[in-house]
């Protein structure tokens, strides 16, 4: 372990020049951040990054879809907790990575060059994320947020306040997976009611009808091979333009 942490403090990684100093003009003049105020600023986004996510890219309609699959198939605990949070965080960066990519190339590397300012740069790299939620807004959602805070219609899309967009952009994605959960709960509940109505006729009112469905609900899942419909269409039913993407 000696050797090991020997070999990794003089490795020429750690003579490597520092970031940048990041200078921010505002009204009073220009202010200068050093490395110390950047990685406390980094440490302070890193904990919003999870609220981030769930508020500004595809995680919130794939998790509530595959919740409302694992309700629909009558097992509550099954897929567990993590490999659903697992499945949705990797489809969620399989359908976001051209948006991650135009982030990058607009945002991040002009700035890590030096070729724009960490203003200039905030500003290009939030544009594909806003291309990618005007896509999936709808337009009701946003009036009803610019309504609430006063403000008068924008000319264009583009000009929607970022708070106002990530408000709508979350609740239309919040309607829109439940649509898409009503869809998957008709025919499991289809058999439900089947399996029921014989036990009933059957006279066996003892016996639990979610007990017998089960294997059916199961059956129908594996033989249309659901994962991979489910998941599919989960990542068609997302509009990425070229605006965002590009």
């Amino acid at each position: 372990m000696f050797a090991v942490l020997l070999a990794l403090l003089t490795s020429p990684v750690w003579a490597a020049p520092g970031l940048p100093a990041v200078t921010v003009q505002g009204a009073g003049g220009e202010q200068t951040y050093t490395l110390s105020l950047q990685i406390l600023a980094l440490m302070t986004a890193l904990t919003l990054l999870p609220a981030l996510l769930l508020a500004m890219t595809a995680f919130t309609r794939i998790i509530i879809v595959l919740a409302v699959l694992r309700q629909a198939l009558g097992m509550p605990q099954t897929p567990p907790n993590q490999v659903l949070l697992g499945l949705a965080l990797f489809l969620t960066l399989f359908i976001m990575a051209p948006v991650f990519q135009a982030v990058y190339t607009r945002g991040l590397e002009p700035y890590l060059n030096d070729r724009v300012g960490f203003e200039e740069a905030v500003q290009a790299g939030v544009e594909p994320l806003k291309g990618f939620m005007l896509a999936q807004t709808r337009e009701q959602d946003i009036k009803l947020f610019l309504d609430m805070r006063g403000d008068p219609a924008p000319e264009t899309a583009a000009g929607v306040p970022l708070p106002v967009l990530v408000a709508a952009f979350m609740t239309s994605e919040l309607k829109t997976a439940f649509q898409i959960g009503f869809v998957i709960f008709i025919p499991f509940l289809i058999i439900d009611l089947v399996v029921a109505s014989v036990l009933m006729a059957m006279g066996m009112m003892m016996l639990s009808p979610m007990l017998v469905s089960l294997p059916f609900k199961l059956l129908l899942f594996v033989l249309v091979d659901g994962w991979v419909l489910l998941l599919g269409t989960l990542a068609s039913s997302f509009v990425v333009s070229g605006g965002a993407a590009g």
